[in-house]
């Protein structure tokens, strides 16, 4: 798991995966652990979600942390800011029990899957939690498919992201200022699957990062395959813009193949609610190095929206680094 350089380690572990699946599994979804399936793949292969359809379980913890912030946890103590990455696949179910150890009430709401009325978690329908209290809010996620009438629906496979809906206000704004959010990725099968531990939150909230007043460090070395998951919470729009690397801008990042029509892009235009993200080869084409990610608004990359993507070559040096940014 990756930290950011000069963090209190309870909110440095942003590449931390929440994703377990029946009885046995369930304890290592709790403690923020990724299957055996995350195992480093052979040189020149790629890892590939597999089939989905499986009924998971979990546990998240709301509470506050040190410094005065809020977040979610797999158990108390452990809450970070983002919370952890949860992982599916379509056609998984996912129940989530959540405790809030908060002194006023608060929620879990989720963007992109399928739940009912009762796990949508807002005070408007009393989905929320009362303080010391817990709830199981149930998530489902669904393969494409056609519908009756001939059209296609389509499926959960995407970037999305979780938050609270209460705290504050009835639209969770007290919540997300505080830190209650943390990313959601849902695959489609056969989806290749990044390098284990090198996949990053960057969550623009505000004037922070990671509600960070300067922007968290991330490291890779080259040849990884480095996942991004980009989220945008607050009053602002952004621009997220990534030094000497680009994507596809579509649902994976990835090109198809030689006649994908994806434009390429290496900057976004991003709003409050958004989400999306991408993978990439640490490096290709530009080699090791300390590459910036920031906020091309230039007056939010002045006031602090900016962090470095450290690139280090296969002996961990990384050139034009001195450590300070």
């Amino acid at each position: 798991m990756t930290e950011t350089a000069g963090h209190p380690t309870v909110r440095g572990t942003f590449s931390r995966r929440l994703f377990a699946g029946g009885a046995a599994a369930a304890a290592l979804g709790s403690l923020g652990l990724a299957p055996a399936a995350s195992a480093a793949p052979s040189q020149g292969t790629v890892r590939r979600a597999g089939a989905g359809g499986e009924v998971k379980h979990m546990k998240l913890v709301m509470e506050k942390l040190p410094d005065g912030s809020l977040g979610y946890g797999p158990e108390k103590g452990k809450a970070t800011v983002p919370g952890p990455l949860i992982e599916l696949i379509e056609g998984d179910t996912l129940h989530i029990e959540v405790t809030n150890t908060l002194d006023v009430a608060a929620s879990l709401h989720v963007h992109g899957l399928d739940y009912d009325i009762a796990s949508d978690g807002t005070k408007m329908n009393r989905s929320h939690i009362e303080p010391g209290g817990t709830r199981t809010y149930t998530w489902r996620t669904h393969k494409p498919g056609r519908r009756k009438d001939g059209t296609w629906r389509p499926g959960s496979a995407g970037y999305w992201h979780y938050h609270d809906h209460a705290v504050g206000t009835e639209h969770g704004t007290g919540g997300i200022r505080k830190g209650l959010y943390g990313p959601v990725v849902v695959r489609r099968e056969g989806d290749i699957l990044p390098d284990p531990d090198r996949q990053f939150t960057i969550v623009f909230n505000d004037m922070t990062i990671n509600n960070l007043p300067k922007g968290p460090d991330f490291k890779a070395t080259v040849g990884d395959r480095v996942e991004i998951i980009m989220i945008t919470h607050g009053e602002y729009y952004h621009t997220f813009h990534v030094h000497g690397h680009r994507w596809a801008d579509n649902r994976t990042g990835l090109l198809e193949g030689p006649d994908d029509p994806s434009r390429i892009i290496d900057n976004k235009i991003t709003g409050p609610a958004d989400s999306f993200g991408f993978q990439f080869l640490a490096g290709e084409g530009v080699g090791a190095g300390a590459w910036m990610y920031h906020c091309h608004v230039q007056s939010h990359s002045d006031m602090g929206m900016a962090g470095m993507l450290l690139i280090a070559k296969p002996d961990g040096t990384i050139p034009g680094h001195d450590g300070h940014h």
